[in-house]
């Protein structure tokens, strides 16, 4: 186990580099999807399956996670804490380099997560107070145990809407921001949460074409509108 440490995130940040993104990945997956295995994590990551067996051994070693006998990987109750407290950081950033310092709203995940794991929790506490306990990040996810967590995590996909529907974006999903580009073209586009828009027509596999308050006609790239999130 862990020794004790004033901050048991910086802790293992220092001894464990990568053990912060391992164990949100898990936590993000598995709220998204329940099951989580080597694969869909090791596709997450963008590493090898081998470097996904290395690394749930050693958090296992140390008591973060569990694995069964069909490969199912869960957290701890220790690993669960330490999961949701990365989280809360990564979306508390967020909000001050968009909120605060204008940092643009498509390149704050990134930068979001080179930070997350070296403030400290009286920092992460002052912004949570600081941006009066915000629910959500700025693209839409909600923070672990928010009362809404639940709901927002349940929204419909985008491409599930019928036309002649109006919806409004709740959220792109963490697994979307993961994706190349994806939050370039939702901002370029003005697609980002609260936007209203009109379903015209839905095609499998190629795209959804929806309209604006403005009038704006947008074909959504299927592969980008599987991560949006809307209201029913």
């Amino acid at each position: 186990m862990l020794t004790t440490s004033d901050d048991p995130l910086l802790q293992l940040a220092a001894e464990f580099p990568a053990a912060a993104d391992y164990l949100s990945t898990i936590l993000l997956i598995a709220r998204d999807y329940d099951a989580v295995h080597n694969t869909r994590l090791a596709s997450r990551l963008g590493v090898s399956k081998p470097a996904v067996s290395q690394a749930v051994s050693r958090l296992k070693q140390i008591g973060l996670v569990k694995q069964d006998s069909y490969g199912v990987i869960e957290l701890t109750e220790s690993g669960r804490t330490l999961a949701e407290d990365i989280i809360t950081r990564h979306y508390l950033i967020e909000h001050l380099l968009i909120r605060t310092v204008e940092f643009p709203w498509d390149k704050a995940d990134v930068e979001a997560l080179r930070l997350q794991t070296v403030i400290s929790d009286d920092l992460a506490d002052h912004l949570h107070e600081a941006f009066d306990r915000p629910s959500v990040c700025p693209h839409g996810n909600p923070f672990p145990g928010s009362e809404r967590e639940a709901e927002i995590l349940q929204a419909p996909r985008l491409v599930s809407r019928l036309p002649g529907a109006t919806a409004v974006i709740v959220r792109i999903t963490e697994e979307g921001e993961a994706v190349d580009g994806l939050l370039r073209y939702c901002n370029a586009e003005g697609i980002q949460p609260g936007t209203e828009l009109h379903v015209e027509a839905v095609v499998p596999e190629t795209g959804v074409r929806v309209t604006t308050p403005n009038e704006i006609t947008i074909d959504i790239p299927w592969e980008i509108a599987l991560h949006i999130r809307v209201s029913e």
